[in-house]
């Protein structure tokens, strides 16, 4: 089961890491440059939803259906293959091959002298900086507080494969349907997401 991922507003998938002096919180991204958002990340806001969804849905027995479903909390160093299991999120292989062919041919004409730019690198293709600072009582930035984020960028579309039984295909979309928000700062209105079967 293949679903997509839209993000209706710039997100943070944060790696975890910084890079001192340009970025407090840098973002996951692969081998090229290209941000990703995990599959063992996001099967932990599933866990969540799932587990409200049950509640909601008045079934008695939640923490039995969540194991069923997804295994025991914490439990994938060893895989289940009757648990569902999400792929990493990213982007479609035809973008990427696009990408990296147009980087490609600008580095070319810059040997070559065509152009005098500089080489574009894939990650600021797809993310952005944002800088915040903490405010005072009285709406002065706090000394000392100043942070750069890199953002991946609203509007792209991020895939992922799924795993599951056939049988839970459709409890898997409803549960899906209702994640609106992943990644750092989603309280702050990052990350805010439409999330689908394709």
């Amino acid at each position: 089961m293949k679903i997509k991922m839209e993000l209706l507003s710039d997100a943070i998938f944060g790696n975890g890491m910084s890079v001192p002096g340009e970025e407090d919180i840098s973002v996951q991204s692969d081998e090229y440059g290209f941000p990703y958002y995990k599959g063992g990340t996001f099967k932990g806001v599933f866990r969540e939803m799932l587990e409200r969804y049950l509640e909601w849905t008045g079934n008695a027995e939640i923490k039995s259906t969540l194991a069923q479903l997804l295994g025991e909390e914490g439990s994938d160093e060893k895989v289940d293959y009757d648990k569902l299991v999400f792929s990493d999120f990213t982007l479609s292989d035809a973008v990427k091959t696009a990408v990296l062919k147009e980087i490609e041919e600008d580095t070319e004409d810059l040997k070559n002298g065509i152009s005098s730019e500089k080489p574009v690198r894939v990650l600021d293709i797809f993310t952005n900086m944002r800088t915040f600072t903490k405010v005072n009582e009285d709406g002065t930035a706090q000394k000392g507080s100043l942070r750069n984020c890199r953002c991946v960028n609203q509007g792209l579309v991020l895939y992922s494969e799924v795993r599951c039984k056939e049988s839970d295909e459709k409890l898997v979309e409803e549960v899906i349907g209702m994640i609106k928000g992943i990644g750092t700062l989603r309280s702050r209105g990052f990350g805010n997401v439409k999330i689908s079967r394709c």
